[in-house]
């Protein structure tokens, strides 16, 4: 067979198809004919065809007992079936066969070359149409990118960005993915910027015009949901990104609607012990501190920073008023993750019931080297595809399947992202110095003030400060931190790597979603 794109025709009725097969030979397609199921069948098994029109009404075998045998002999070939019948039960089995498309008799010849474009060269137009608008929306967007933005100027930005993401992601473009994934460095260092000019002022509530943050998360968007007596779910994956929920979302979108994609800020430090604590407590750092010594942990303590989430949570409800049935879960592990979905009905009566489930973990297989996820996770696109398939076959998919059979309303929520880093800064500073790599706290650090953000007073924004010489030092957008010594050991180790804890739309802008079940 030439290398033409090659058509295998099946009908009883081959002599009223000689003016289709001109036209197609016309338009360059090789067009071979079989007159009955068990032929086709043969010639299947002989000869590569690109695409099967199959009549659906033929003497012998059926067209839905040749569509079982083609599916048999080359299960990936693309097949449309013809009929001239609109039953219901024929379309429905036709469609559990893993057809690609069905047609109407009559049919057309501008159908089947429709029928054709969209089974064979769906992929390449899809590609194109992508870049086409992609190319037009490049300038728009480039000049949008601003720091004399608003916040939630930012956030539909960043939602834009996401979704040229996805876009190009699906059409395979690699060479629009890399300026796309310039606009966006561009885009952080911008962020990056407007971000550490207005986070002291939006922490200490000064104006009015200010976003919500983790101690705010609970209030404006959990505390609406219980008091119009709703059932719902909180449901807190550690590191979700936004982009990461978009992978998610087609997965749960037969069970569930999306009332409300709402965007918040994460505190800084853009790391768990700080801002999931601070999500729970409905507290700043040093509130918790103060109000709670006995649920904080300080960083340099050889022990869980996270291990009185539930006991916060409480604390909040309480001052709210708020006297409800409620249960707090943490899953570390596949086997815990199992056992909460196999008993989750215990649950249904609850008002509230909190669920934070341990994403990183959980995708890096628990505690193994972080090369694990460099190497899963080569790029963004990558990173983002292990996320889908993550929640897929996570007990956490059957949580969602549950929540949806109790009526509950979800509310989706995270407590920081993370960012693939690439510009490894310079830093020095004494042994009592923290360990992570995008934000810095110790006495007598120094680094290049133009790729920090330096907080000398951590108390402005409500941070501890274990010793009165105590400064804070972020990275920002794609940086992060390398000593001197051992430099390139460490710049090539964490190169690449996701990580979090300084400034950047990944880490800080991050989902609160309200989900109502279908």
């Amino acid at each position: 067979m030439d290398k033409r794109t090659q058509i295998l025709w099946i009908d009883d009725e081959v002599s009223i198809l000689k003016p289709h097969i001109l036209f197609l030979e016309q338009k360059g397609y090789g067009v071979s004919t079989a007159s009955n199921g068990n032929d086709a069948l043969d010639m299947i098994q002989k000869d590569d065809f690109d695409i099967i029109f199959l009549d659906e009404n033929m003497p012998g075998l059926t067209g839905l007992e040749t569509l079982v045998g083609i599916k048999d002999i080359k299960p990936s070939i693309p097949v449309v079936m013809i009929t001239k019948s609109e039953e219901e039960q024929i379309m429905e089995e036709a469609i559990g066969s893993k057809i690609s498309d069905y047609l109407i008799k009559p049919v057309n010849p501008n159908q089947i070359l429709l029928s054709l474009k969209k089974n064979l060269d769906d992929k390449r137009l899809i590609q194109q149409t992508t870049t086409s608008k992609y190319q037009s929306e490049f300038t728009r967007l480039g000049m949008e990118i601003s720091p004399s933005l608003s916040w939630q100027e930012w956030i539909q930005l960043y939602k834009k960005i996401v979704y040229w993401e996805l876009e190009l992601d699906n059409s395979g473009d690699t060479g629009m993915d890399e300026i796309l994934a310039m606009q966006k460095d561009e885009a952080n260092l911008v962020f990056s910027k407007m971000f550490t000019k207005n986070y002291v002022g939006w922490i200490n509530d000064k104006g009015e015009d200010k976003p919500v943050f983790s101690h705010t998360l609970l209030k404006e968007k959990l505390l609406p949901l219980l008091q119009n007596e709703e059932k719902v779910f909180l449901i807190v994956i550690d590191n979700l990104r936004f982009d990461q929920w978009k992978m998610i979302q087609p997965a749960i979108s037969d069970q569930f609607r999306v009332r409300d994609e709402g965007l918040y800020l994460s505190i800084l430090p853009t790391a768990t012990q700080y801002a999931r604590n601070s999500l729970f407590s409905g507290l700043l750092p040093t509130e918790m501190k103060k109000l709670f010594p006995q649920y904080w942990t300080d960083e340099e303590e050889e022990t869980s920073k996270n291990q009185f989430e539930s006991e916060l949570l409480g604390e909040f409800l309480k001052r709210r008023g708020l006297n409800i049935k409620y249960n707090y879960s943490k899953i570390l592990n596949l086997r815990a993750g199992r056992k909460y979905a196999d008993n989750i009905k215990s649950l249904k009566d609850n008002k509230l019931n909190v669920l934070v489930y341990n994403f990183v973990d959980m995708l890096s297989h628990s505690k193994t080297n972080m090369e694990v996820i460099k190497e899963l996770a080569s790029d963004e696109s990558a990173y983002r595809s292990i996320t889908r398939s993550w929640f897929d076959h996570s007990p956490l998919a059957e949580v969602f399947s549950a929540a949806a059979d109790m009526g509950a309303t979800i509310l989706l929520t995270t407590d920081h992202g993370s960012i693939r880093v690439k510009n490894p800064v310079k830093i020095l500073g004494d042994k009592q110095t923290n360990t992570n790599i995008r934000f810095k706290f110790g006495k007598n650090l120094n680094s290049d003030s133009k790729h920090v953000f330096e907080v000398r007073n951590p108390e402005e924004i409500f941070m501890p400060k274990p010793n009165i010489s105590t400064s804070y030092m972020f990275c920002m957008a794609d940086d992060y931190f390398v000593y001197p010594n051992n430099y390139n050991y460490y710049v090539n180790f964490f190169a690449d790597s996701f990580q979090h804890g300084g400034i950047s739309m990944e880490e800080v802008i991050i989902p609160a979603i309200t989900l109502q079940p279908r």
